[in-house]
């Protein structure tokens, strides 16, 4: 079992059913370390049996404490004073809720004014410095939950459930008109329309993509819509409800704008990994921002 919470160390202690196994298998079935990461501490020696640096082929006794230690990779964003929401936080992960019209991370046109760069900021307040590992995506007018690791450990972990598809993640949308049936999968396979193009859309020989989804409230005009991913292409929801005719309200670029919001009216409002030092599942919700209300209140949709 897990028996410390430091960022930068991992301490696991022996239990009886444990006994007789070896350090490698301890670390790859009862810690979750990736063979990346064991490779990783193998080679920079860090690890550690009661203090003692040893053989990963070495075998274990009852209440033996193994200790990995993690590679410190510091912070390089500069901070901006932004004021940001964390959802959730353990010596792993940092979960934020991401408010619209914020890019995550800096680019060759957002040098500064980034997520990233609230981050920064958070951390300079608190003394911290880890580097930004963003675990997922969000676009820059998505809001909603957004994972961050605190190490590569964290990273690595909880990116394997992402390519595994075992991170729960749930979409709150508003849609254009009514959306028939109203609940459903949509399954078809996504890709970009050509090459550099930022676009992506509907192709035979794209990639595996699947989104179920539940209508909420709706009207002639829109339809609140609640949605799961069960892949996470780029683009995938937009993609996916542009290509029912039932475009994400104000998303240009595969709809159209709206008098009522100035962005797609997407959120992320709920996601459920395994932190990978708690046993149980984590569950962190985001709350619907306030323009996604307002839009609601004006199409007359009943709230979430």
């Amino acid at each position: 079992m897990f028996i410390n919470e430091e960022t930068l160390k991992l301490a696991y202690e022996i239990e009886a059913h444990e006994v007789g196994m070896t350090i490698l298998d301890v670390m790859a079935r009862k810690m979750n370390l990736s063979r990346k990461l064991i490779r990783r501490c193998k080679v920079h020696k860090q690890i550690a049996l009661n203090g003692n640096k040893i053989s990963v082929n070495a075998k274990v006794s009852r209440g033996d404490v193994l200790t990995i230690m993690l590679d410190h990779d510091e912070n390089t964003f500069e901070p901006n004073p932004i004021v940001i929401e964390v959802l959730y936080e353990d010596a792993d992960v940092m979960v934020v809720n991401k408010p619209p019209f914020l890019v995550v991370h800096p680019t060759r046109g957002h040098q500064d004014g980034t997520l990233a760069n609230a981050i920064s900021h958070l951390q300079y307040q608190r003394g911290q410095n880890f580097k930004i590992r963003f675990i997922n995506r969000l676009d820059r007018d998505t809001s909603g939950v957004l994972l961050v690791g605190k190490n590569g450990y964290a990273h690595q972990i909880i990116a394997e459930q992402m390519q595994d598809d075992t991170v729960e993640k749930h979409y709150t949308a508003v849609v254009e008109g009514c959306v028939l049936p109203s609940e459903g999968t949509i399954n078809a396979p996504i890709d970009r329309l050509e090459e550099g193009d930022v676009r992506r859309g509907v192709t035979e020989s794209g990639f595996p993509s699947i989104t179920h989804y539940k209508v909420l409230a709706s009207n002639d005009k829109a339809s609140l819509v609640d949605i799961t991913l069960e892949t996470g292409r780029t683009h995938q929801i937009r993609v996916h409800f542009q290509s029912i005719g039932h475009a994400i309200i104000g998303d240009t670029l595969y709809g159209s704008s709206s008098d009522f919001i100035d962005r797609q009216a997407l959120h992320c409002r709920e996601m459920c990994f395994r932190s990978p030092r708690k046993p149980e599942k984590t569950v962190v919700k985001a709350e619907l921002p306030d323009d996604f209300k307002r839009l609601l209140k004006v199409l007359d949709l009943q709230d979430v």
